[in-house]
């Protein structure tokens, strides 16, 4: 089974007790930059976390250096570890690296006054290869009714809520947490099909994201949406956010690790290795197997070039070349609306 990502349970809370003082405190620095220049809970989360598997290697493997003294050579060995003894892929082995060289620009820019000789060696060192190691799930319209008629059954109304939201839009786990209660009204409805946000969603893009808005196709979502919404009111859960979580008896909007922990339970409903990107592609190949143009899939998914359709279509070639041709030559090509799907 493909996809499959190893968890290593490298920092726990004796080790990060010894971490160099110096070194917590640039971190610390670091992230307090890093909110002050807006940027995600997300982003903020991952760096520190990222930072902190690289501080309890120092202390374990390199003597508990102080960062700004560090030589190539000691990023060297710290890439060594990360992808010889861990096995990291080269995606997470890059993402660790970019954090890093994250706070070497913020010590480099800002504490400038402080380490005059201070650089950014990070990228000094050239990063493993890219490389996919791992093998892309291609969802059927069977194993999406499957999953879906499963958790209404099981009455967990909320999880097929996510589901079907993310396969009647196409929208990154990080984008489903940012949906309110209030889009799914009648008002937000266009052409009859599609949910559009009455306003802008933050999404993935340089800098601090871009905002765009987000199409939801109306038939896919909207029963399992009336769903969790009834259950929710009978759970007495208040407020604008669509998804929740219950801690220590009080209920929460949810975060990345409650999504992150219903995609290991659909993975072993389906017996294959679902995570959440996958609907990003099955959302696409349905719009083009409906021969929705290529150019109204980019709007409709918030791309900004037409080649991302491309490379999120499932479609086979021979299934492609089944809709043109037939024992009679070439055959009229039927389209449907966006109200079909």
């Amino acid at each position: 089974m493909g996809r499959k990502t190893q968890q290593h349970k490298i920092v726990t809370s004796e080790l990060w007790k010894n971490v160099s003082r110096k070194n917590k405190e640039l971190l610390d620095g670091f992230i307090e930059y890093c909110r002050s220049t807006n940027k995600s809970n997300q982003t903020v989360d991952g760096y520190y976390n990222d930072i902190q598997i690289f501080m309890v290697w120092n202390l374990q493997y390199n003597n508990n250096k102080f960062f700004i003294d560090f030589t190539k050579r000691d990023i060297i060995k710290y890439q060594n570890w990360l992808v010889v003894e861990q096995k990291l892929s080269s995606n997470r082995v890059r993402r660790l690296k970019s954090s890093l060289s994250s706070m070497s620009n913020y010590i480099e820019n800002v504490l400038d006054d402080e380490f005059k000789d201070f650089r950014n060696i990070i990228n000094k060192i050239p990063a493993p290869p890219k490389q996919d190691i791992r093998d892309k799930t291609v969802l059927e319209d069977e194993q999406v009714d499957y999953l879906l008629n499963y958790l209404v059954d099981k009455g967990k109304y909320q999880q097929a809520c996510a589901v079907a939201l993310a396969v009647a839009s196409g929208s990154r786990k990080s984008e489903l947490l940012r949906f309110k209660v209030s889009y799914f009204t009648d008002e937000n409805i266009i052409y009859g099909a599609l949910y559009k946000t009455p306003e802008k969603i933050k999404t993935k893009g340089r800098g601090q994201g871009k905002f765009i808005y987000r199409y939801v196709l109306v038939n896919k979502f909207k029963p399992y949406f009336n769903l969790w919404m009834k259950q929710r009111e009978e759970l007495g859960i208040e407020g604008e956010e669509l998804f929740w979580t219950k801690r220590y008896g009080v209920w929460k909007p949810a975060d990345i690790s409650l999504f992150n922990s219903w995609a290991m339970t659909f993975s072993k409903i389906l017996n294959v290795d679902w995570y959440w990107h996958l609907n990003r592609h099955f959302f696409t190949t349905n719009l083009c197997r409906a021969n929705i143009p290529a150019d109204v899939v980019k709007d409709i998914v918030g791309w900004e070039s037409t080649n991302m359709v491309s490379l999120y279509n499932d479609i086979e070639i021979d299934e492609e070349l089944g809709k043109y041709f037939n024992e009679g030559g070439i055959k009229q090509v039927e389209n449907k609306t966006l109200s079909d799907l």
